[in-house]
């Protein structure tokens, strides 16, 4: 297949509209590739390169290349071209990897450059997601559309169920099965705006269990064997030697669980997550890490028992089958709401969730007891709630957009003042912007802008805006060595001058109280 096609699709994915479209787009596309182009074609789209990372960033692509007239260049060679740059190392790399990047990029189109340019920067943004893919793949095979949700459940991977149900039809989704020692995608939550409304959403029995800020992790444990996986299905066993050692000290055999790797200072309190996330992410002295910063796991679920899945069992089930597995200190606490209609029930969750923010946790978990696992999708049947953090920012710069955002100013660069006057930037964001304030965005910050190099839109420092986000984190990259988590537009503020948007101080304030 060329990858022209791949990225003609990319651009029509992004601009259709619907979600039926999207699909039916991705369809002919996986229907066109082979059985072997349809898992490279579908990582491009979701924006992953299978080799991970290959030492590109945008230094290595800063220099343009004469684009090719037409196109030749295939998906399959792309793919040579990356394992190409993934294997290069030692003196002379970077000059090497300039030297590939600039004969892939000979060989592309325009078009097929633009593409390249986001892909191997992580800038693509065209809404072909997970799900819209494995509802193609499903139509591209004429394969019933849970069928696939299962086996890519199981297997933790679309483009290798891709590759079988799209090379031998629907009967290859049959031996996709839950194996311990294999990960599958973890189940994840939708969000609530309280404790009450919540429990008032699920309608039924429910356990309230903290949410713990560390790193999700999935242990897998067979005999003496231990492997510990991550929420994208990496494994790092041999980071965590101290999670290892304590997994492999429980009772039972050939079980698979379901947890966060936190740490924990001298008073007890969560250490901060960047700090786990470093440790956890360090491939040095592991001996040494380990002593810096040892490492608890804590256990919210299981998804096998004995070598028998239960994922299909009612969450009340399977916290019974966890408390036969792992020690109360191992588990994450919890409180039960029988009663969902309870006055007292609930001002007793909603007391927990307090007591959960004072303990330092970042918030509950609202869990059916009814609801099965449902690995691999945001299900209704878990909601998260967390305390709403605030700031009035203002925007320093806006990117242009991609896809349907394309002619738009989209990510904004946010910026708190500074006790001299000016303005320190945080970070960026494009999330929580609906069409209507995308659109009255662009027209403002353009009567703002002092410089545009076709990419970033530098503007006057005037439009505030309020910023909803999760925390304040270290980060090296921003001048006042913090960031904000998971940042998305709450409402522009054009009543509110910028004299009056929230200070650096205030900012690193509620770093210690977020």
């Amino acid at each position: 297949m060329l990858f022209a096609r791949l990225a003609e699709v990319s651009r029509e994915v992004a601009a259709a509209p619907a979600r039926s479209r999207k699909t039916a787009a991705l369809a002919r596309l996986f229907a066109a590739a082979g059985p072997e182009e349809a898992p490279l074609v579908i990582s491009y789209l979701a924006g992953r390169v299978p080799q991970g990372r290959i030492g590109v960033g945008w230094s290595t692509l800063s220099e343009p290349v004469p684009p090719a007239a037409a196109p030749s260049l295939t998906v399959t060679e792309v793919d040579a071209s990356l394992d190409a740059l993934s294997r290069v190392s030692g003196p002379g790399a970077q000059r090497e990897r300039r030297r590939l990047i600039d004969r892939l990029m000979g060989a592309a189109t325009e078009e097929e450059q633009r593409f390249l340019h986001r892909l191997l920067t992580g800038e693509v943004r065209q809404g072909a997601l997970d799900a819209i893919a494995l509802e193609a793949v499903a139509r591209a095979a004429g394969a019933p559309p849970d069928e696939v949700r299962r086996a890519v459940m199981l297997e933790g991977s679309l483009p290798r169920v891709a590759r079988a149900v799209l090379a031998e039809g629907p009967g290859a989704l049959g031996r996709f099965r839950l194996r311990v020692g294999t990960p599958v995608q973890p189940m994840l939550a939708h969000t609530a705006a309280s404790v009450d409304d919540a429990v008032r959403t699920l309608d039924a029995a429910c356990a309230v269990e903290e949410k713990l800020d560390g790193i999700r992790v999935q242990v897998h444990v067979s005999g003496r064997e231990v492997r510990i996986y991550t929420r994208s299905l990496d494994d790092i066993t041999e980071r965590l030697p101290d999670v290892r050692a304590a997994a492999a000290g429980l009772a039972g055999d050939r079980f698979i669980l379901d947890g966060e790797v936190i740490a924990l200072d001298a008073a007890g309190r969560p250490v901060a997550f960047q700090d786990v996330a470093s440790r956890v992410g360090s491939r040095a002295d592991v001996v040494a890490a380990h002593a810096a910063l040892p490492l608890s796991p804590v256990f919210f679920d299981v998804l096998a028992a004995e070598g028998e899945p239960v994922l299909d069992l009612p969450g009340g089930e399977r916290h019974t089958v966890l408390a036969r597995l792992v020690p109360e200190p191992m588990r994450v606490r919890r409180a039960v709401v029988d009663d969902p209609v309870s006055g007292e029930q609930i001002a007793a969750a909603e007391e927990f969730f307090a007591e959960t923010l004072r303990r330092g946790h970042e918030g509950v978990l609202v869990k059916s007891l009814a609801a099965p696992y449902s690995a691999g999708r945001r299900g209704r049947s878990w909601l998260k709630v967390k305390p709403v953090h605030t700031l009035d920012l203002v925007i320093l710069a806006a990117e242009w957009g991609h896809g349907r955002r394309t002619g738009l100013l989209s990510n904004l660069h946010l910026g708190a003042r500074a006790a001299d006057g000016g303005f320190v930037m945080l970070g960026k964001t494009f999330k929580g912007l609906t069409d209507e304030m995308l659109s009255w965005q662009t027209e403002r910050l353009r009567e703002l802008a002092l410089d545009d190099d076709g990419f970033t839109v530098t503007v006057r420092p005037e439009l505030v805006v309020e910023i909803a986000y999760d925390g304040v984190q270290r980060s090296p990259r921003y001048p006042a060595g913090v960031t904000l988590r998971f940042a998305r537009v709450l409402r522009h503020r054009p009543d509110k001058p910028a004299a009056d948007a929230d200070t650096v101080e205030q900012v690193l304030a509620a770093r210690g109280s977020a």
